[in-house]
């Protein structure tokens, strides 16, 4: 297990409801949702889109991260995320999550070689690594 050496940043959020009929306010206001359930009719977003949202942010910094320190340009990259949920087998509900990486400016090694190192640096990565399915493709130019 992964322990922080120090805290540089701490999201507040607050929720009421659940998933079906709530709703979720972060401490600063920035994000104020309506929660529904996966598929559901109702008016609202659900956790799995979110967590695919923060995700894809995340995994698209640590892109970013490591393109630098590479100098490689992966400036126009974009990241699509897929968020499955679904029973597990000693039952309750899991993750799967797939990741794929455009870079449209280099070569299909190089990308593959970035998205494989982002994927080390990504802390949703690190999280997910080992507790839940993740496939990461990489797609170049």
């Amino acid at each position: 297990m992964t322990h922080l050496e120090k805290v540089v940043y701490t999201a507040k959020a607050h929720t009421t409801g659940g998933r079906d009929g709530g709703a979720s306010r972060t401490s600063d206001g920035r994000l104020d949702v309506k929660l529904s359930t996966p598929g559901g009719k109702d008016d609202g977003t659900n956790p799995e889109q979110l967590f695919a949202v923060g995700y894809a942010a995340c995994f698209h910094q640590a892109i970013k991260v490591v393109g630098r320190r590479e100098k490689v340009d992966v400036d126009g990259s974009t990241v699509d995320t897929e968020v499955g949920i679904g029973p597990g087998e000693g039952g309750g509900f899991v993750l799967q999550v797939a990741l794929t990486a455009t870079l449209p400016n280099v070569d299909q090694e190089a990308a593959e070689r970035i998205v494989d190192a982002a994927h080390q640096v990504c802390p949703y990565s690190n999280a997910t690594r080992g507790n839940i399915d993740v496939v990461v493709r990489a797609v170049g130019g």
